[in-house]
């Protein structure tokens, strides 16, 4: 691996998470200002992540477990570094519709903080699945 992979390792802490619409460019934080969530790169080539948001409910009825799959983001698979992207090929995932296909990602590293966009792509996360893309700040652990 290059020296740019092993800047990657470890443990990324969330900061923030937002959300951007491509036709109106309105941005959010749909799971407030405070979200829960942690990015791992390991040095064997894997990515895992897990976002939730930070108020949830127990899924306890049918609604409350909607409620809770449209608050959490989870993969994992293995990595490869092309520039500033880094692209995952999901081998586990809370959305069936990612799993076998590739993600890309974007990213901006600066010390201790990494900025992680995706694509615009259908949000799956938002009922209509309008097309946007997420922007995620981390801190290194």
């Amino acid at each position: 691996m290059s020296e740019h992979d092993t800047k990657l390792h470890g443990n990324w802490r969330l900061v923030s998470f937002e959300t951007e619409l491509q036709d109106s460019k309105e941005r959010t934080q749909p799971w407030g200002a405070d979200p829960n969530g942690y990015l791992m790169f390991s040095a064997d080539g894997r990515m895992m992540v897990l976002v939730t948001a930070k108020a949830r409910e127990p899924g306890n009825t049918d609604e409350k477990i909607v409620a809770l799959f449209r608050t959490v983001m989870a993969y994992t698979g293995r990595y490869r570094i092309e520039g500033d992207r880094f692209i995952v090929k999901i081998d586990s995932c809370w959305n069936e519709a990612w799993n076998g296909t590739e993600q890309e990602r974007f990213y901006k590293l600066d010390g201790d903080t990494l900025e992680v966009g995706t694509a615009w792509m259908p949000n799956p996360l938002v009922p209509g699945n309008p097309i946007g893309r997420a922007i995620l700040r981390l801190r290194r652990e």
